[in-house]
């Protein structure tokens, strides 16, 4: 990450994903990185996104360790015990449009609340989170997936709203929903994922390289992983 300072400190939420895995290999790798902390189920403190509540405490335990140059969210959930991505309007139910948007929109949504304050000030700052291009409104041509593609969107417009707040505090801050593209895992593979995706460390490569050269004028936009600007 040459566009942060020598010694940055990032937070991963979501790192037992495989490409929240692979972003933490990548960046404890870089010679530059200071630290990498890593936030989820397992962790200590904990974040569960079905339970609201540990996103604050786990933000208020962290907070003598800020400031933050790098906070991704790289969380996402596309079925479940709830059931899987919906087919038709007649497949809609809604205990699983309430878990994908505890998962995909409330979660990250309490991240950016509890988390973006502790962002360093006066330097260059990021904050992403995995969003889907299936989330975009002006590209969707297939229809299907609704509980998915809806959380995903709203989403997107939480992030694109916190930037315009966050560019009032962190004028140097970069706010951006990246979409990683098909990639191979737990996700992805009820649905070809090993066939039709890539590797996770590829796709955490190349989100990683698309932040470092994003500027402060690009923050609050929809960005997928090979740089291509994504209809909301």
């Amino acid at each position: 990450m040459r566009s942060l300072p020598t010694g940055y400190r990032a937070l991963i939420l979501g790192a037992s994903g495989a490409i929240g895995g692979a972003m933490v290999a990548l960046l404890r790798a870089d010679p530059s990185c200071g630290e990498v902390r890593t936030l989820g189920r397992g962790s200590t403190p904990q974040v569960d996104f079905n339970a609201p509540s540990s996103v604050a405490q786990a933000a208020q335990a962290l907070r003598h360790l800020a400031p933050w140059h790098l906070v991704v969210v790289a969380t996402g959930m596309l079925q479940g015990p709830t059931g899987a991505p919906e087919k038709c309007l007649g497949d809609l139910r809604p205990e699983h449009l309430a878990a994908s948007f505890a998962v995909n929109t409330i979660g990250p949504a309490l991240a950016l609340a509890h988390f973006a304050p502790l962002l360093t000030r006066g330097e260059r700052s990021m904050f992403a989170v995995l969003s889907a291009k299936v989330g975009s409104i002006g590209d969707n041509r297939l229809g299907g997936w609704y509980s998915y593609r809806a959380s995903k969107a709203a989403l997107n417009m939480v992030m694109k709203t916190a930037a315009i707040e966050l560019a009032r505090t962190h004028p140097q801050a970069v706010v951006a929903a990246l979409h990683p593209g098909t990639v191979d895992s737990a996700l992805s593979a009820p649905f070809r994922g090993a066939q039709i995706g890539r590797p996770a460390a590829d796709a955490a490569r190349d989100l990683l390289a698309l932040l470092d050269g994003l500027a402060p004028e690009d923050t609050g936009g929809f960005w997928a992983y090979d740089g291509q600007r994504l209809p909301w």
